[in-house]
């Protein structure tokens, strides 16, 4: 439920210009999701999320990468705890995620940076990664079965 939410978070900045912990709290319980002011805060805080300056001369909620905190690491621990399978067909990889969780999954491997993939299309539960060609299939489903540990 918490990737879940949080990956709603990121949508609901990306859609909005979202100023205030109320106001992303309001969207939130619109989508359904039952939340408090401080599961909002600690949400904001492990996003690492900033107030930036928007085109509106308002400061909303944006996606802040740190320093000491690579945004890769995140986003790994990301892939790790909401992807059920990897399966692949030609030069296709499918991966399967906890419901609500792809396009979270789908940002963590984008973040990576894998050489060989072409781009990553997600839906709600699903991935499909288009590799470049088929024989670096294994290579790419390697790498996510390291993640996976």
């Amino acid at each position: 439920m918490r990737y879940s939410r949080q990956n709603r978070i990121l949508g609901l900045i990306k859609d909005h210009e979202i100023e205030t912990q109320e106001k992303l709290a309001y969207l939130l319980k619109e989508d359904g999701f039952d939340v408090t002011q401080a599961t909002v805060s600690r949400d904001i805080k492990e996003l690492q999320l900033i107030k930036s300056l928007s085109s509106s001369g308002k400061y909303k909620y944006a996606l802040g990468v740190t320093v000491d905190a690579p945004i890769t690491d995140r986003f790994v621990k990301i892939f790790k705890d909401t992807i059920i399978s990897v399966a692949s067909s030609g030069n296709l990889i499918v991966i399967k995620t906890l419901t609500g969780c792809a396009n979270a999954a789908a940002e963590a491997i984008d973040s990576l940076s894998l050489p060989f993939m072409l781009g990553t299309i997600a839906g709600d539960n699903t991935i499909l990664i288009i590799v470049d060609d088929e024989k670096n299939v294994l290579f790419l489903q390697g790498k996510f079965n390291e993640l996976l540990g």
